[in-house]
């Protein structure tokens, strides 16, 4: 890890995403800066996180409880205790976190207050907004006509079916922000898309559209994430304008400044694995893709940024955003 005193470079950033992606993006983050907010999607309805948005009528809370995490400046121990997950009974699959936001929320009597609440007791480093507040539900249209219900649906459905998507959408399709998040965006220095599941968790927030007519807005640098893998069912065989494009396409405007590719050669035993089992292949820039950035005004970051552990392939947060803000 990076030695701590580079927080004093006090950069406002905002993140914005979903998953697994964004909350190691922000383990990065805070270790470079103090002034970090993070937009979150609320979209999901499988696991855990499904159960309670059936039972109790509120927002999706994993991605939240994952994002909170990341920032949390709290013993090793609370964070297991947050991500204990119950193997028996009724509860079983449950996470205790998501049960404690779910308290959290039924006290305090409204989700917004109930994350900031849940980030006093854990000591996070910055915020953690929900994208929106209304009840949301995500759809995906497949190039065949056909459309898929439900943010963990799609991906599952997709892979299992081998079809392609051609937008998502979201009902209702009029979504509320948070002041609070459209006021960060446009107060940011940098703003990151990604990286994480282009459909499912960064293009979600883009739906919100007072937030895409915030990033068109805004002043910072909007850089966008590019994933190191294909994801399957999602973006099987997609180039970086693919990804880009799609972006694009569901913000209405090109709001992208800048991207960061991984140019790591992936390790030959991980990429096979990675093959073999998911069908997933590394994202490169090719001259195709240089020459349509070029066109559309974006520049490119390309840099080692790429961490396997355990034949698990994912950003070095870390390396990333020093990479970035040796641009600043």
């Amino acid at each position: 890890m990076y030695p701590i005193e580079t927080k004093n470079t006090g950069k406002k950033i905002v993140t914005i995403g979903g998953g697994t992606g964004n909350s190691i993006l922000l383990r990065g983050v805070k270790n470079f800066t103090q002034n970090v907010t993070t937009i979150v999607t609320v979209a999901d309805d499988g696991g855990g996180s499904g159960v309670l948005r059936k039972d109790l009528g509120m927002l999706a809370p994993g991605d939240i409880r994952n994002c909170l995490l990341a920032l949390a400046n709290t013993e090793p121990i609370m964070e297991k205790i947050i991500n204990y997950r119950f193997t028996d009974g009724s509860l079983k699959g449950q996470s205790l976190g998501n049960l404690l936001l779910a308290a959290m929320n039924d006290i305090c009597g409204d989700f917004d207050v109930a994350i900031k609440e849940m980030s006093n007791v854990l000591a996070i480093t910055g915020k953690v907004l929900p994208m929106t507040l209304d009840d949301v539900k995500l759809f995906a249209e497949l190039e065949d006509g056909s459309t898929i219900e439900g943010e963990s649906n799609i991906t599952f459905l997709n892979r299992k079916n081998g079809g392609k998507i051609k937008r998502v959408y979201t009902q209702p399709e009029l979504l509320l922000p948070l002041r609070e998040s459209i006021d960060s965006i446009l107060d940011a220095d940098i703003v990151l898309l990604g990286p994480g599941s282009l459909y499912t968790s960064i293009i979600p927030n883009l739906l919100v559209k007072d937030i895409s007519k915030a990033l068109q807005d805004t002043k910072a640098d909007v850089v966008y994430i590019l994933n190191i893998m294909t994801q399957p069912g999602e973006t099987s065989a997609y180039t970086v304008s693919d990804h880009v494009n799609a972006i694009i396409d569901h913000a209405k405007s090109n709001i992208i400044d800048k991207i960061i590719v991984n140019s790591q050669e992936i390790d030959k035993y991980a990429k096979y694995r990675y093959k073999s089992i998911e069908n997933s292949t590394p994202i490169y820039l090719n001259d195709d893709d240089r020459k349509n950035m070029e066109k559309l005004g974006i520049d490119i970051i390309e840099a080692e940024i790429c961490d396997i552990k355990y034949d698990y392939i994912r950003h070095d947060a870390n390396k990333l955003m020093r990479t970035l803000l040796e641009r600043y």
